[in-house]
Formats: C-alpha cells, structure tokens, sequence
C-alpha cells in the first residue's frame, strides 16, 4: 500500500515471521526496512535518486514501525499494519533461526554479539562494529556492507542507526555473491542488551511509544519528537488533498 512517498507491505507480524522463516542462506540478497515517522518526515525531503531515498526504494519489503504512521493512515482508509523491528528481531530469534545459520551483526557494542550467542547457542554468530560517525563515511559503511557479505549470513542484522543502515543494505545489495536476507533494526539489539527498555505495552497501544522514549532520553531526541516529528501531520494532510483531488468529482 502506498502511503506518504513509500510502499508498505501490508502484512501482519505472522507473515513477516513466516517470510522469514521462507528465506534461505543461498538466496539472492534481499532487505528487510522499517520506516517509522522519522524515517518518512526524512525522506520527504529527498528526490528518489538520493542515495539515502534509493536506500528504502531498493528494499525487498517496507513494514511500518509506527503507531502514529499506522494511525494516520486508518484515518485515510488506509490499512497499514504495524510490525516493529524490535518484535521481528524477537521472532527471529525465537522462531526462526535453526541449528547451524550463520547470522552477522552489524553494530551494536562489544559483547551483543556473545549475548545472541547465549541465546541460541546452536547458530553461529559474527560481528562487525563500525566506526562513529558513519553516516558521512562512504569507506566505513563499504567495509561494514563487505564484512556482511563475506561471513555469508543467512540473516545480517543491521543496527547502526538510520538511513546509515539502510546505505549498508543497499550497497551489500549491489555487491556481488551477496547472499541472504538483511534485516535494519535500528535500536532492536539496544533493548535485548537492556541498555534502553521499551515502552509498557498500554503505551504501545495508545500510540506512544514515542512519548516514553522522548521522557527516557529527552536530550536526544527532543527535537526529533517535537520538531521534527510533528511534521508528519503537514505530510498526512498534503498527501490526503492529493487523494482526493485525484478521485473522480475530487476537486
């Protein structure tokens, strides 16, 4: 379903496990992308050609990661169903890996990737930790996207922050002999390591997961949330004038 510039799968968390589940080591690489309000204000100021726009146009599969999104939408007529990374990430390792894959971490902190080990004992787990900074640096992020393809992942859990780990996935992408699926996870690996805690589950419910975030970290992210964010509403309301002008008798 398209919706605000991006075309969204219109799945539930079910299907997406079971996606998964489907995806073999030795397919053609393929990635996994979960916009939520940052990720679409962002790319609305972007032309399709940017790299960081190309980055989410070559994804196999957009889920929503938003409340809100998914919100704004429904008042539209628009169903889109939200499947947060960090309930992919959960399933995946629950549900999904089986004795012998191979997964890859990019990102995260020293130690994750001894934690995911612990967790499923019988996989075989790699880590690549890139630099700072990596969003302006092209040769750090071509490292990381190459790293990923040689440890020949059957899952490559990429967790760097976006749009720099949907550049990476992007650029394994055009790599040749890149195998598997990618997954951008954003914070998901932060909240199995306990160093940030999600929102109780009345607050996901009510669509503010964004508030508890805001309230646990407000220095870094109170301009994300409160002026940034806001903008999706201009965008919803842009995108709901356009719609209708383009159905018949719309003016």
């Amino acid at each position: 379903m398209d919706y605000l510039g991006l075309s969204f799968e219109q799945i539930d968390e079910e299907a997406a496990t079971a996606l998964l589940r489907g995806r073999r080591a030795d397919m053609a690489f393929a990635y996994l992308v979960t916009p939520n309000v940052d990720h679409v204000v962002r790319l609305s100021e972007l032309d399709d050609d940017a790299p960081e726009a190309r980055a989410y146009l070559l994804a196999a599969w957009r889920l929503c990661d938003s409340r809100v999104l998914s919100l704004l939408a429904s008042l539209q007529g628009i169903a889109l169903p939200v499947v947060p990374g960090s309930d992919i990430i959960h399933r995946l390792l629950r549900d999904v890996i089986e004795p012998g894959d191979r997964v890859c971490l990019i990102g995260g902190e020293a130690g994750d990737v001894d934690l995911l080990q612990a967790m499923r004992p019988e996989a075989v787990f790699v880590q690549h930790i890139p630099p700072m900074g990596l969003r302006g640096d092209a040769g750090a992020r071509t490292r990381a996207a190459r790293f990923a393809v040689e440890a020949a992942a059957r899952f490559t859990l990429i967790a760097v922050g976006s749009p720099q780990q949907e550049m990476i996935a992007a650029e394994m992408h055009g790599m040749a002999g890149a195998r598997g699926t990618g997954l951008c996870v954003g914070a998901s690996i932060d909240y199995i390591a306990g160093r940030e805690s999600r929102a109780p589950r009345w607050m996901r419910r009510f669509a503010l997961e964004w508030l508890h975030r805001l309230l646990v970290n407000p220095r870094r992210l109170w301009r994300r949330y409160l002026v940034d964010g806001p903008r999706i509403f201009l965008l919803a309301w842009r995108f709901g004038k356009t719609s209708s002008a383009d159905r018949p008798g719309g003016h």
